[in-house]
């Protein structure tokens, strides 16, 4: 079985719902990976950008340092996570039983076919990191229950919900699947199926807990 890749965003750190959703994501009785959000790391980054002078380029690179940092911070939160770096150490991770916690910079940095710029966040990159692992779909996590009022990926792009670069990095045959604070009331655990309302070209369908 192919693994489900997790986009735990960033807006969640802070919140009670981050250490909810961990618990849940460590629980899943199938194989998934954990991408982090740059959360507060990355606000960082955008607030000093007008100030320092640096580039989107520059930007760009610091943004997916910040993914790895708080990439460590959810690992240290359920002792079932484990840090992962490569295709490898993730296959290692899963073959041990672990849920791996993917730091982005040492495959992304510098990747010719990832632009660097503002317009691709953890949301494109964890599309890219689906595309290298041929995995099924892609469950996108928010602190915020909006995507329920949307049916496609670009109106999820138009309501500012996803980073403009995803319809394009995501596969043809990758579904995805978007959950948000409501959805942690619906679902028992162990995580038995991918959670979340699955967004296909211009309609939708419901998938576990599903509103």
């Amino acid at each position: 079985m192919r693994p489900l890749v997790v986009k735990l965003g960033g807006s969640t750190a802070g919140h009670g719902e981050m250490h909810r959703w961990i618990n849940v994501l460590a629980s899943a009785t199938f194989p998934l990976i954990i991408v982090p959000g740059g959360g507060p790391f990355a606000d960082q980054i955008r607030a000093s950008q007008g100030r320092l002078g640096y580039s989107d380029e520059a930007a760009h690179a610091m943004a997916i340092l910040a993914m790895d940092q708080f990439g460590i911070a959810i690992a240290d939160h359920h002792e079932c996570l484990q840090i992962v770096r490569s295709i490898a150490e993730i296959s290692n991770a899963l073959d041990a039983g672990s849920v791996p916690v993917w730091l982005p910079s040492s495959m992304t940095i510098g990747a010719p076919d990832i632009p660097m710029s503002w317009d691709i966040t953890s949301d494109s990159l964890s599309a890219w990191l689906a595309k290298q692992l041929q995995s099924q779909a892609v469950l996108l996590i928010k602190q915020t229950d909006e995507y329920q009022f949307y049916s496609s990926v670009t109106e999820l792009v138009d309501a500012g919900i996803v980073d403009r670069m995803l319809p394009d990095m995501l596969a043809n045959d990758t579904s995805l699947h978007m959950a948000g604070p409501a959805m942690l009331n619906l679902l028992d655990l162990p995580l038995a199926a991918v959670p979340g309302r699955v967004m296909t070209g211009a309609r939708h369908f419901e998938a576990m807990g599903g509103q």
